[in-house]
């Protein structure tokens, strides 16, 4: 969502770059640049007017106009200032102690994934431990307590729909259905309308009087623009939500919703739903996305996604590949491992950099060429996986044909293997001979082969 706006402002960055002093006419530059990629992007226009003023009386301090990296210090202010505007530090969900169940509520209006981010909060909830129920307040919308029994029922999480009439009476029969089958959450999913309307209110008011919710969280489409100002200012005055869901985050549009929300209403974003899937619920973190926008990548995003679908069994996986060497099998592996993080182009995304090469080869992150490998090793038998140095020639031909790809795609994958396979016996020999000089010049090699390759 935010690619056009880093690349501009990424942009901005280089024209400094080349400068060893900075002068008060190009930090002007500079900050218009940074106020129309911002305009540009959909950001209020009250909120890019303090961004940038703040910004630019930071700049023309003289601790930046006379250092002899002037560059790097505008870079570092719009950072610190970027993040602020994101909210600063981490925001996360607040639950009582002292009360079971604990209720969070959702408001909304129609359209903005407000039954979706529901389900996703649940299965979120239920990974950490929780045992969460769904309450399925939306009686206005048809085919909405379906829709929430649907997604209840693929993540394994209880809906509770009542008499599906009367929303504050599902609200309060949730709460009674959560203490009878000890469920320790409630979250309400309340209705929506194309825009703000009274009715609405009142009921989303009458629902947050009859259940006193712990939490409750306004779903916004970030895909909405500056329109998204006036809409989170009625419901901040009207029901005064907790924080915010960002759903759609990986969008095309252009982003300027979120960056807009912490600013007009002080009230913080929490979670940013990045995909359709319900593990795609994540825990907003502004600095990271602010590292994010200017092209820093979120390397901690990475160990963190790594860390998800890390297990012993994948230990002992290492260790034997170690061992006895590295089998299509274990390439197999490999590939479900990062499917279960995102996928190749949400992993290389959050790399420091990598988002503009993306932009420019997007054919070198295809998660399609996973699923041709997969078809590929899928066709092999399975001393075959287990032994791939017997493919010869007929097998070859076997292979391409039952995997519906080329002789020459299957050539690759095994030249590809080969070569994992010979990486995987150098760090076996730099494991044993330990972290002195011979080993260090070992590592050394490994690594400019790997660069030559």
């Amino acid at each position: 969502m935010f690619n056009s706006l880093s690349d501009r402002l990424q942009d901005t960055f280089e024209k400094l770059r080349g400068k060893g002093r900075l002068t008060e006419d190009d930090i002007n530059v500079a900050m218009r640049e940074i106020r129309m990629a911002l305009l540009e992007a959909d950001v209020n226009y009250r909120v890019v007017k303090s961004f940038v003023g703040r910004c630019k009386e930071k700049c023309l301090t003289a601790e930046v106009m006379e250092s002899l990296t002037p560059a790097q210090n505008v870079v570092k202010i719009v950072l610190d200032e970027l993040t602020v505007l994101l909210g600063s530090t981490d925001s996360r969900l607040t639950l009582a102690q002292n009360r079971t169940p604990n209720v969070i509520m959702l408001v909304g209006l129609q359209g903005s994934g407000k039954t979706t981010a529901a389900a996703k909060l649940a299965y979120l909830l239920k990974s950490q431990g929780h045992s969460p129920l769904l309450a399925a307040c939306d009686t206005h919308r048809p085919a909405a307590a379906d829709q929430l029994a649907t997604l209840g029922g693929e993540i394994g999480v209880s809906v509770y729909r009542g008499d599906g009439r009367d929303a504050v009476a599902v609200a309060q029969g949730s709460i009674r259905e959560a203490v009878d089958h000890l469920n320790d959450i409630v979250i309400v999913d309340t209705a929506g309308r194309l825009q703000i309307d009274e009715e609405m209110m009142e009921e989303a008011v009458a629902i947050k009087r009859a259940v006193r919710p712990d939490q409750i969280l306004m779903v916004v489409d970030a895909m909405t623009g500056q329109d998204i100002v006036n809409v989170v200012t009625e419901f901040a005055n009207r029901v005064d939500f907790d924080g915010v869901i960002m759903s759609k985050l990986d969008g095309d549009a252009r982003g300027g919703g979120a960056l807009s929300v912490r600013e007009v209403t002080g009230k913080p974003i929490k979670f940013v739903s990045m995909g359709e899937k319900p593990d795609s619920l994540e825990v907003f973190h502004p600095d990271r996305m602010a590292k994010r926008i200017l092209g820093m990548g979120d390397v901690v995003g990475i160990i963190e996604q790594a860390q998800k679908v890390a297990d012993e069994q994948q230990m002992a996986d290492a260790e034997r590949m170690l061992r006895e060497g590295f089998t299509m099998d274990d390439l197999l592996k490999q590939m479900q491992q990062i499917r279960k993080m995102g996928g190749l182009a949400k992993i290389m995304g959050m790399i420091p950099g990598m988002e503009r090469a993306m932009a420019q080869a997007p054919q070198a992150v295809d998660d399609s060429q996973m699923t041709r490998i997969e078809a590929i090793i899928h066709s092999m038998t399975r001393e075959e996986r287990a032994r791939p140095k017997i493919i010869n020639g007929q097998r070859r031909k076997r292979i391409a044909a039952g995997s519906g790809r080329t002789v020459q795609e299957v050539n690759q994958l095994i030249k590809q293997w080969d070569e994992m396979n010979k990486m995987m016996g150098k760090m076996k020999g730099l494991m044993s001979q330990g972290g002195g000089k011979k080993g260090r010049r070992a590592m050394q090699q490994m690594m400019r082969d790997m660069n030559l390759r």
